[in-house]
């Protein structure tokens, strides 16, 4: 039996759900994906990485300036004339960097529809990481020394966006239990309880 698998975390924004991943990879020994995947997806695809880094987590749209450019999917072949480098490609080419990683190694993914991306490998958890608005404001305070009404509307903003680029590529809805193995409030246990918990989870349910 292949013994590698992939951990899949989605999160609100403020719930921790980066931090809790990170101590989770460590926790688990196995490589951890976050950010990672923009310098990664931009050195195999020759593009650079600001194109990664303004569709990153966005739902389908034209990039500013690139108009006319075109770029194929990735093991795609060619893609028709009329199709430009869109959030839809760079999204192609970042899936095909999910899936290569996860066949030479157990991972652990955070956001950036890797749950979808990986729906037919066996051997993949999914989680949700979620947590009160409130604790979620002080979190962002706490982390970025920005007031109370900034931090909510950044709350909101990034979560808008992150519940639109999930749902437009996964076809499912961002956050709602039936998508996941596991929806779990962060706020609850605290960041190393909330890790311990998982990592039971994880290992009854792919019984490591």
């Amino acid at each position: 039996m292949d013994e590698k698998f992939v951990i899949n975390i989605g999160r609100q924004l403020g719930s921790g759900g980066r931090e809790i991943g990170k101590k989770l990879s460590t926790e688990l020994n196995i490589a951890f994906f976050d950010k990672e995947l923009i310098n990664i997806a931009s050195q195999e695809s020759g593009l650079q990485k600001e194109f990664f880094e303004k569709a990153d987590e966005k739902a389908s749209r034209g990039i500013s300036g690139l108009l006319g450019l075109r770029f194929p999917f990735i093991n795609d072949g060619p893609i028709s004339s009329n199709n430009y480098l869109s959030n839809d490609s760079l999204f192609k080419i970042q899936s095909d960097v999910i899936r290569n990683l996860s066949e030479k190694k157990s991972c652990l993914f955070v956001g950036r529809c890797a749950d979808y991306i990986l729906r037919d490998n066996s051997r993949c958890v999914n989680i949700f990481i979620s947590a009160p608005l409130e604790d979620r404001i002080k979190r962002i305070c706490k982390t970025t020394k920005i007031t109370p009404e900034k931090a909510e509307e950044i709350i909101v903003k990034t979560d808008r966006e992150r519940a639109s680029y999930y749902n437009y590529y996964s076809y499912k809805v961002w956050g709602a239990a039936s998508t996941y193995h596991l929806c779990i409030d962060s706020s609850i246990l605290g960041t190393d309880e909330t890790v311990s918990f998982i990592k039971l989870f994880i290992k009854k349910k792919l019984e490591l």
